[in-house]
């Protein structure tokens, strides 16, 4: 007599399955746009029922969800950004880093920083990679000077607004990531107005690995 398949077995296999959909849904995104994503499309080429792909993800809304959570899942997975020895050097490697995170797949940074698909938002599973992503990227910075909110945002505003013009106005090129730098001096005359912290240590900060 043959055994079950135990519990474990079957999450593994579904864990898999999961991966793949995602990753053939990033395929398709890349191909035919966020909007033109379609569930009997990605079963067809997956090679899938659409009632068995509603199994795993019973609206487009989820498969955006799952999508964004792996979106943010591949940022952390990443080397962080550098911790340099003042404010301009440690801010030109978190933005330089945040800029070629988003111009690698235009089609993931619409999906994770721009309201891109009318009524979807994120899960507090999702959003909550989000929100380690954002700390993690900012923490090279609090490392060397204190940044308020307001300082955050205005740094944000300033990559992802030169993001949205390469993207927009020069794909491929790069007439808005070579005004980088010069944006990020402007910034750094607000910041060294706050107080600064002795440079860390070379090869000190690490990241506590997450649980698979």
């Amino acid at each position: 007599m043959l055994a079950m398949p135990s519990p474990d077995w079957r999450a593994k296999r579904r864990a898999a399955a999961l991966g793949d959909i995602v990753e053939m849904a990033w395929e398709l995104a890349r191909e035919h746009g966020l909007a033109g994503l379609s569930l009997r499309d990605l079963a067809r080429r997956l090679g899938m029922a659409a009632p068995s792909l509603y199994s795993y993800f019973d609206s487009k809304h989820a498969l955006y969800d799952a999508l964004f959570a792996d979106g943010y899942r591949a940022m952390l997975e990443m080397d962080p950004p550098a911790e340099g020895d003042d404010v301009r050097t440690t801010l030109r490697n978190v933005a330089r880093f945040y800029m070629q995170f988003a111009l690698d797949d235009p089609v993931r940074y619409q999906l994770l920083s721009q309201r891109t698909i009318p009524g979807f938002e994120p899960s507090p599973e999702a959003y909550a990679l989000a929100q380690e992503a954002y700390d993690w990227t900012a923490a090279p910075l609090r490392a060397v000077v204190d940044v308020t909110q307001g300082d955050l945002d205005l740094i944000s505003a300033v990559i992802t607004g030169l993001v949205s013009q390469q993207l927009a106005n020069d794909p491929g090129g790069t007439r808005w990531v070579r005004l980088l730098d010069d944006a990020v001096d402007l910034l750094v005359h607000r910041l060294e107005q706050r107080k600064t912290h002795p440079a860390s240590p070379r090869g000190r900060r690490t990241r506590k690995k997450r649980n698979p």
